[in-house]
């Protein structure tokens, strides 16, 4: 939108200066095309006008047309002071009151003037009134479209300090509308407009601020809903695209000894989830393209072991392979998790994280140059500029949204040749429409099934009234060599939030379970890295019957072992963390329970979690419930702002339809059109550099 759009909004009549750094500040809307594009949050339906006598104290906000045709000042000064002005039509009258501006409102009202009312009805003195309506001359020229649905914008209390009331907003959009009509232009080609039936751009804006009707209304926001959710697919799928031209991969078609002593080696059957994913890698190794997949699974669905095996497959070929890992936890438990199944493959394996100490830095140093240590499990310490393979060909990110972008893309330059295949991994199940856009322009595999002989996890909600009961439990599964795990969500007392710390937990817990007939171990964020992997060990191997721990032992704590995880002011916790932190115990054979243990009074969203976790163990059902409660905004951590194109309309827990048809569109796209060069599809590419959706260079990127 050229030209008239790009003014700066201080020139737009009724901004200024003032109001103009205010805009830009609370709302980031700096010219015209910005304003344009803030839409209503919310409308109210003003297509009906109520007669007086309809009018009831219980219903909500409605409208009324009549005459004033009487006008009063009552009391002398102070709160009492009011303007009481009597609306009256064919059916009766209804007092109107006001409380402020009312030297204003006085001049203002004529009577016997036709007016439009709108406010909430009220009872003052045993009779109906409205106090504070909004009141609206028929004969002049109303931006409200009197009759119609009536926008309700996003604001803050600076804005509406500074005199930037919804109507002031609408009375703004309503001139811009008029005014820069013809400086609008279209946004989507015209033959993507015809096929998808959608609404030009300039009715679009117009039924977004004023909509005549539900139905219009609808329309248009399906226009902006569609166009946001293309041009984000479009993005990631043209990345991808000019990837997969761009980046060469190299070739791995050989399954080897390695491979086939360690597949031997399982001493279970893998799953066929398991299966499928290692030959959809096997497939991306002999393609020639360059592997870039996300593969999600659940807690304990056996990534690591998928990952492990593509390592072998990648050795048999000659090239090496690392697996990164957020903590030092996880990365040592892949490490030591793997030293079984490579003992037979003649595989060289080594763990580099920030506690390695310099002599072993070195021998893993020369182990990598030299090419015999063929896979480098670790830390972010990996992408250290000391770390240099001979010949990286595939490259594991577990737990990937822990890693930053410039980390990640570290990783990638440790082959200056090519760039190695790729496999990020992620135990948070992500809903389907938060996937295709959060990972758009990767390949996604799933582990959708648990190994044979995990036991389902009896999960059950308590409150404080029972912890006698629940003590005794966990000492009963002591006693039968179980242990268990204690998470709190807070480090240190609150002064604002009445819940159970860690440490007055720790010590509570001492005190219930004492030495030396039960060992307590305590893990969490601010110990040092010594400390916390003394305790963790302590549990690990056994000698600790309990681990009291933060949120910290989310990833990474295996322990067939424990049976039994409670998790105080489970109330605090979103249900994706729930369910990673549930996914902890039923790693054994033994019966596991996970006991959420919370305050009397919860919130409705609260109860609505609580409920959830105690009814169903699907990750994948439970993200999609999570995304439908909180948004897809803190999914992963990831924030909305993080895409390539901001969503101002579309929800993505509720828009799935629309987003499937937006990938569906853009896919058969580019397949047409590979580099968006066509004529037709001029308009698409001129978008996307405008909105940084086509980058420089983004195949270091996964």
């Amino acid at each position: 939108m050229p030209g008239i759009l790009e003014s700066e909004i201080k020139f737009l009549a009724g901004v200024g200066p003032r109001r103009a750094t205010l805009l830009e500040k609370e709302l980031n809307i700096k010219n015209f095309g910005d304003m344009l594009l803030f839409f209503p949050f919310r409308y109210i339906d003003r297509s009906r006008i109520y007669t007086i006598s309809e009018v009831e104290a219980s219903m909500s906000y409605i409208q009324l047309r009549g005459r004033i045709n009487r006008i009063n000042i009552i009391g002398e000064r102070g709160p009492s002071k009011r303007l009481v002005a009597t609306l009256t039509d064919p059916t009766g009258s209804i007092d109107l009151i006001f409380f402020q501006g009312i030297k204003w409102m006085k001049e203002r009202i004529k009577l016997n003037q036709e007016y439009i009312i709108f406010g909430k009805p009220t009872v003052f003195n045993q009779s109906l009134n409205i106090v504070h309506p909004e009141v609206d001359s028929i004969t002049e020229e109303n931006p409200y479209y009197i009759g119609n649905m009536i926008g309700v914008y996003s604001s803050t209390e600076k804005l509406r300090s500074g005199g930037m009331s919804n109507k002031v907003f609408a009375k703004l959009q309503a001139t811009l509308l008029r005014q820069c009509s013809e400086g609008i232009r279209e946004t989507l080609p015209e033959w993507l407009v015809k096929e998808k039936k959608l609404m030009s751009i300039k009715d679009a804006l117009q039924n977004i601020h004023f909509p005549s009707d539900i139905k219009r209304l609808a329309s248009a926001q399906f226009r902006f809903k569609f166009e946001e959710l293309f041009y984000l697919q479009l993005s990631l799928l043209s990345q991808k695209s000019l990837r997969e031209r761009n980046v060469k991969g190299i070739i791995m078609p050989r399954v080897g000894e390695s491979f086939n002593k360690c597949y031997q080696n399982i001493p279970f059957e893998l799953t066929n989830a398991q299966k499928r994913v290692i030959r959809e890698v096997r497939d991306d190794f002999k393609s020639g393209r360059q592997m870039n997949r996300l593969l999600q699974g659940d807690v304990g669905s056996g990534k690591t072991m998928v990952a492990i095996l593509c390592s072998l497959l990648v050795s048999d070929n000659g090239y090496q392979s690392c697996i990164m890992a957020p903590t030092e936890v996880l990365a040592n438990q892949h490490y030591i998790g793997s030293q079984k199944l490579l003992e037979d493959s003649g595989i060289k394996s080594a763990l580099l994280t920030g506690s390695t100490k310099t002599k072993e830095r070195r021998e893993i140093a020369l182990g990598l140059s030299e090419g015999s240590i063929q896979i480098l499990f670790g830390t972010h310490a990996l992408i250290e500029e000391s770390v240099q393979f001979s010949n990286l060909g595939f490259a594991v990110i577990d737990e990937q949204h822990r890693f930053g972008v410039e980390q990640r893309a570290k990783l990638w330059s440790k082959n200056s040749e090519v760039l190695p295949h790729v496999l990020v991994m992620t135990a948070t199940p992500i809903p389907r429409t938060l996937a295709m856009t959060l990972y758009g322009d990767l390949d996604v595999s799933v582990i959708d099934e648990l190994p044979p002989g995990r036991k389902s996890i009896r999960t059950m909600h308590t409150t404080e009234s029972h912890r006698r009961k629940i003590y005794d439990f966990m000492k009963e599964e002591i006693a039968k060599g179980r242990q268990v795990f204690i998470v709190y969500p807070l480090i240190n007392e609150s002064e604002t939030l009445d819940y159970k710390n860690l440490q007055e937990g720790y010590e509570n817990i001492i005190r219930e379970f004492p030495a030396p007939q039960y060992v307590t171990a305590v893990v969490h964020g601010k110990q040092k890295n010594e400390d916390k992997a003394y305790d963790m060990a302590l549990f690990a191997s056994g000698k600790a019957n309990i681990l009291v721990s933060t949120s910290v032992i989310e990833v990474g704590v295996d322990v067939p072992n424990a049976s039994v995880m409670m998790i105080e002011s489970a109330e605090r916790f979103g249900l994706s963390q729930l369910h990673q932190l549930r996914g902890r115990v039923g790693r054994g054979s033994d019966n596991s329970y996970c006991i959420l243990m919370t305050g009397h009074k919860l919130t409705k969203e609260s109860k609505q979690r609580i409920e959830l976790m105690c009814s169903t163990q699907d990750g994948f059902e439970l993200a999609e419930a999570d995304m439908r409660m909180r948004g897809p905004g803190d999914i992963e951590g990831t924030q909305q702002s993080g895409l390539p194109i901001e969503l101002r309309l579309s929800d993505l827990a509720k828009d799935s339809q629309i987003l499937e048809d937006a990938r569906r569109t853009a896919f058969s796209l580019l397949e047409s059109d590979p580099l968006i060069e066509k004529w037709e599809n001029r308009l698409l590419r001129e978008q996307l550099v405008k909105i940084k959706g086509i980058k420089e260079d983004y195949s270091r990127i996964s």
